[in-house]
């Protein structure tokens, strides 16, 4: 198991904006329910950041409480590419994660951060 510290390594598709700077915060093309979508930070294959950003809509269209919002997420990469995937989500936390290498993803859906790793 090839583990690595956060850094930046992989370009997001076209559709999603990349950013380093909240000030620099741009909308995605709008999706079906015109969510803003901003890729922050990810070591992660473009098609797994979209099934991410894809599970996260369907968390946020089916919960309003986030531990179930990261439950979701989390349980669905659980079962789709094994286990340890971690999720957090919240409009205010702070983190430094250790993760494999290709499993790490963090973005924005509107106002709500999603931090979505594999480790372990």
């Amino acid at each position: 198991m090839n583990l690595e510290s956060r850094r930046t390594t992989n370009h997001p598709p076209p559709s999603i904006v990349k950013t380093e700077s909240t000030d620099d915060r741009k909308p995605s093309s709008p999706s079906p329910l015109s969510k803003k979508i901003v890729i922050k930070s990810a070591d992660m294959f473009t098609d797994m950041q979209k099934e991410a950003i894809d599970a996260a809509i369907a968390a946020f269209e089916k919960h309003s409480v986030e531990k179930d919002i990261a439950e979701q997420i989390k349980k669905e990469f659980d079962k789709n590419h094994g286990p340890t995937w971690h999720c957090i989500v919240g409009r205010n936390f702070g983190s430094y994660v250790t993760h494999e290498t290709n499993h790490f993803v963090y973005f924005y859906l509107d106002q709500k951060a999603i931090l979505l790793f594999k480790s372990g």
